[in-house]
Formats: C-alpha cells, sequence, structure tokens
C-alpha cells in the first residue's frame, strides 16, 4: 500500500468556508472499503487480430517486381497487390503451346492413317489387326493431345501465379518482402485482414480454464481504458504441452473496431463465479480481487489520483492507481487501498480547511 502523504491541505474551488466551520470542522461522511463479494478476477495479457485475415504467399518461384499496395491501404477483391517475374512461366506457356501444335499434327495423322485403313479394310487389301492398329495409333494420339492441352492450361494458370491478388476487400496488415527479393513458392508476401470483426486472443494458462469455463463476466480492455464485453468465446481444443496455455478468442463487438487494430495489446479479465464460495481462491496466480470506490471519493490534480483516508480522527490524503478512465458511478482501485480501509464519500468536501470525518 503506499504511503500517505500527511494532512489534507487541498481546498475546493471556490470561496474558504468561514470562521464558523473551520472553527467547529465540516463533518463529511465516510465509508469503509471493501473487496467484491463476487469472486476473484483473473487479468492476462492478450492481442487483437481479425476474425478474417489471410497471409497471402508465393505460389512460383522469381523476384519480386513491385507491390501496389502497403501496410493500412485499403484493397478490392481481386486487385494486383504485388507482380513476380513471370518470364520463366512465359517460356512454360510457349513451350507448353508448341507441344500442343505437335500433339494436333500427330493426332490428325493417326485420324487420317485409320480412316485409310478402315476403307483398305473393306476393299479387302488389309487384316482386321491393321484396323485395330490404327484405331489404337489414333487412340494414343487423342490422350496425347489432351495432356497437352492440359499442360497449356496448367502453364498458363502458374502465369496468372505471377500476379499477387487480393482475395477480398480488407486493409493491408504487413509486408514479409522487399523489391527484388527471391520470391519461392509458399514464402509469405503480404498479410491481408477485413477491417470490422476483430478479437482477442490471450493463452489461458491450465489453472485458470475451469474458472474461465464458469466464469460469469468477461471484459477486454484496450491501452485507452475503453472496455469492451465479447459477445462469443471460443476454447481451441487444443493446448500447448511446452507452455500449458489454452488458446482463447474472443469476438469483440463491431465498435472495438475505432479503437483496435490487429496486433494491439489487450487485457483481458474474467471474474470467476465461484470465487464467491471459496475465498482461498484469491490466493490463485493470476488472480487478484480489488476494491471498487464512488468516484466521488476520487480526487484528480493534474496526475495525482487520490482519495482522502480516515487517520487517527482526521483526514490524510493517500495516492491510489485505478484501471481506466474515471467513468459511471464507481472506479477499481488497483493500488493504494485494501479492504477495511476508511475513506471520505467526498473528496471534495473532505478537501476543505477544517473537514473532519463525520461521526
Amino acid at each position: 500500500m503506499l504511503a500517505c502523504l500527511g494532512p489534507a491541505t487541498v481546498l475546493a474551488q471556490g470561496s474558504a468556508p468561514g470562521p464558523a466551520a473551520q472553527a467547529h470542522g465540516l463533518a463529511v461522511a465516510t465509508l469503509k472499503v471493501s473487496a467484491p463479494l463476487t469472486g476473484s478476477t483473473t487479468s492476462l495479457n492478450g492481442h487483437v487480430e481479425a476474425v478474417r485475415q489471410a497471409t497471402l504467399a508465393a505460389q512460383v518461384g522469381g523476384n519480386v517486381l513491385s507491390f501496389t499496395a502497403k501496410a493500412g491501404d485499403r484493397v478490392k477483391a481481386g486487385q494486383v497487390l504485388a507482380r513476380i517475374d513471370e518470364r520463366s512461366a512465359e517460356a512454360g506457356v510457349r513451350a507448353s503451346a508448341a507441344g500442343v501444335d505437335q500433339a494436333e499434327a500427330l493426332w490428325q495423322s493417326a485420324k487420317l492413317h485409320a480412316e485409310r485403313t478402315q476403307t483398305l479394310r473393306q476393299q479387302g487389301f488389309v487384316s482386321n489387326a491393321a484396323v485395330d492398329d490404327a484405331q489404337a495409333r489414333l487412340r494414343a494420339a487423342e490422350a496425347g493431345l489432351e495432356q497437352a492441352r492440359a499442360g497449356r492450361s496448367q502453364a498458363a494458370l502458374q502465369q496468372g501465379f505471377a500476379s499477387v491478388r487480393a482475395p477480398f476487400d480488407g486493409v493491408v496488415l504487413a509486408t514479409h518482402a522487399e523489391l527484388g527479393d527471391l520470391a519461392t513458392p509458399g514464402r509469405p508476401l503480404m498479410t491481408v485482414y477485413a477491417p470490422g470483426r476483430l478479437r482477442a486472443v490471450v493463452d489461458l494458462p491450465a489453472s485458470r480454464v475451469a474458472a474461465a469455463r464458469d466464469a460469469r463476466q468477461w471484459e477486454v480492455i484496450g491501452a485507452d481504458g475503453r472496455r469492451w464485453t465479447p459477445s462469443t468465446r471460443t476454447e481451441l481444443p487444443s493446448a500447448d504441452p511446452v507452455a500449458q496455455t489454452t488458446e482463447w478468442r474472443l469476438e469483440l463487438p463491431l465498435e472495438a473496431a475505432a479503437s483496435l487494430s490487429p496486433g494491439t495489446s489487450v487485457e483481458v479479465r474474467f471474474t470467476a463465479a465461484a470465487a464467491a464460495s471459496n475465498p482461498a481462491a484469491s490466493g490463485n496466480a493470476g488472480a487478484i480481487t480489488r476494491p471498487r470506490v464512488p468516484v466521488q471519493a476520487v480526487l484528480l490534480r493534474g496526475e495525482l489520483t487520490a482519495v482522502y483516508a480516515v487517520l487517527d480522527g482526521r483526514f490524510v490524503l493517500r495516492p491510489i492507481r485505478i484501471a481506466g478512465p474515471m467513468s459511471g458511478t464507481d472506479v477499481e482501485v488497483v493500488a493504494g487501498l485494501r479492504s477495511g480501509d476508511l475513506i471520505a464519500a467526498d473528496a471534495v468536501r473532505a478537501g476543505l480547511a477544517g473537514a473532519r470525518p463525520a461521526p
């Protein structure tokens, strides 16, 4: 607990109290700080990621020639984002086209030979075996032609892979290569995500998984103190055998996208419902029980956040640290107070000269 600074000397704005008020003292109501009995709270660090996100990788080999979008740019589905040197793919297309021409010529020759053989057989100049052989050659030529055409289609498809395109409307999160880098099949080039739907991801220790499953309240807190209640929670079925953690995914409401972006660090809290009947739960690793006080009891002066605590029948200014901004009717105290402390219910009145705790 933080040390007390001494007797209260901060005056509220406005006129000072008269001599009568100073002589008799201004009685200010007090309240006793108590920890919430709703259960222990577990606080963990997590990060934000997009619900729909894709890492685009090269599917052909070659040097990266250009990027048409950078991190932060909005892109449309089908838009070209990067180009890879396609000279090798072009050579493959030309070679496959030549193969198709050759196969067509062989098929045409086999077809004419089969027709002539059939005519000669009808005239009795060749045997049935010659006809069967001609038909077999024709079928082989047809198969070769189909194979050549498939190879041409495959070569054209490979040439199309030289242009990396956006799979959906979204925002470029990051690029993973530089101009001139050698792109090999499978190497990541760029990550794209669809804005709007975000989720917080947290690795939960195995010791807290049971409490998380029965938790009555979840909360995701951003760096600016804003809080969101997840709309859905998903526990992945697998666990990390080394870290002994399980990944949880908490889908955030759409309004969270205005303050968060993928990769942002957040704080994830959940309150265990069973902790109220088990006082020892507050001693578990990662569990914290923090008191809440009315916002009227908190004094803000510049960078100082404090309350007026009662000590030896008088008010003394005690600095505290709170969780998040001052909003709502009460605020959570992270440090500076503990259960059983007596504080002024109105920090402004307690700061007046001559103020004293009400009996």
